[in-house]
């Protein structure tokens, strides 16, 4: 079975915490950075959901890496100020793992 790990900044993880899901704590975009690589090569890690800040700040070459792989799936958290275009990012995601387009709708 593979695992379901959050990572975000303090105040968003002990809400994870509380619902029983693994939690990286994480003070700044730059610590995103350096774990982000390591978490992708864990054979265990199914889905890995990133606080969207951080996800903002990663690289062309991090997310181009992230959008090629299959395993873990890369989520962003939602934050309070929209940054990603979150509908298209989850809509890529379906398209990649069922093979059809799946329009979202609100």
């Amino acid at each position: 079975m593979y695992k379901f790990i959050v990572v975000t900044d303090p105040d968003t993880a002990t809400g994870f915490r509380l619902a029983g899901i693994d939690v990286m704590e994480i003070q700044n975009s730059e610590e995103v950075r350096t774990l982000l690589p390591s978490l992708l090569l864990k054979d265990d890690t199914g889905i890995i959901a990133i606080n969207e800040d951080y996800m903002t700040s990663l690289d062309e070459k991090m997310m181009e890496k992230i959008e090629k792989s299959y395993r873990p799936i890369i989520i962003p958290i939602p934050s309070r100020v929209k940054r990603l275009d979150r509908t298209s990012y989850i809509e890529g995601l379906l398209r990649r793992a069922i093979g059809y387009n799946i329009v979202l709708r609100k």
